[in-house]
């Protein structure tokens, strides 16, 4: 059965004046029959709590043999060198110089039978979640939905590249998932 773990809550802080203050992202462990799974690297800063969460299930860092990233921005990937062992995936929209990093094209790439890496556009032109059946339908959404009230508003995140694309990947992701992990933030279940 396909389990998932939160490893570290990211946490998203803006000033009055709406500038991005501190950002962490989420990072989550999926771990199925073939694989181990690590969506996003998060930051220095939350290194401790991811450190912490491995010990807590048992795993070590070289236990993960893939790591997704939903986008290359710094707050999802600080800590990317800390999983030497493992394939690294990325769209083909972001623009990655990882070495050997495997390039993700189009709009799905099913990476596991229940796993599924998926192009949602709109934060940036490589966003893409990460589309996981297990008890339910979870959707790790990056940036594409980064808080819980960028789906219940429905409102793109305010750094994007393309508001209607934004929309529409959100709506995507909100179709499919019975709960989303947000870019930063708890789960929260779609359906409230």
């Amino acid at each position: 059965m396909t389990v998932l773990d939160v490893m570290a809550i990211g946490i998203l802080e803006r000033d009055p004046n709406g500038k991005v203050t501190k950002a962490d992202s989420t990072c989550t462990l999926v771990r199925t029959s073939e694989k181990t799974i690590l969506v996003d690297t998060s930051t220095e800063y939350l290194w401790p709590m991811i450190e912490i969460s491995f010990e807590q299930i048992g795993l070590r860092l070289k236990d993960v043999d893939t790591v997704v990233l939903t986008h290359m921005h710094r707050d999802h990937t600080e800590n990317l060198n800390k999983f030497t062992d493992a394939k690294i995936y990325v769209h083909e929209g972001e623009k990655s110089n990882i070495p050997g990093a495997i390039s993700v094209t189009g709009d799905e790439y099913r990476l596991d039978p229940d796993v599924l890496l998926v192009h949602t556009p709109g934060h940036t032109k490589g966003s893409m979640s990460v589309f996981v059946d297990a008890d339910l339908k979870y959707a790790i959404a990056g940036d594409a939905i980064p808080t819980k009230n960028n789906l219940l508003k429905m409102t793109p995140p305010a750094s994007n590249y393309d508001e209607e694309l934004a929309l529409e990947s959100i709506k995507k992701i909100k179709g499919y998932a019975d709960i989303v992990i947000p870019g930063h933030g708890s789960p929260f279940p779609t359906r409230i």
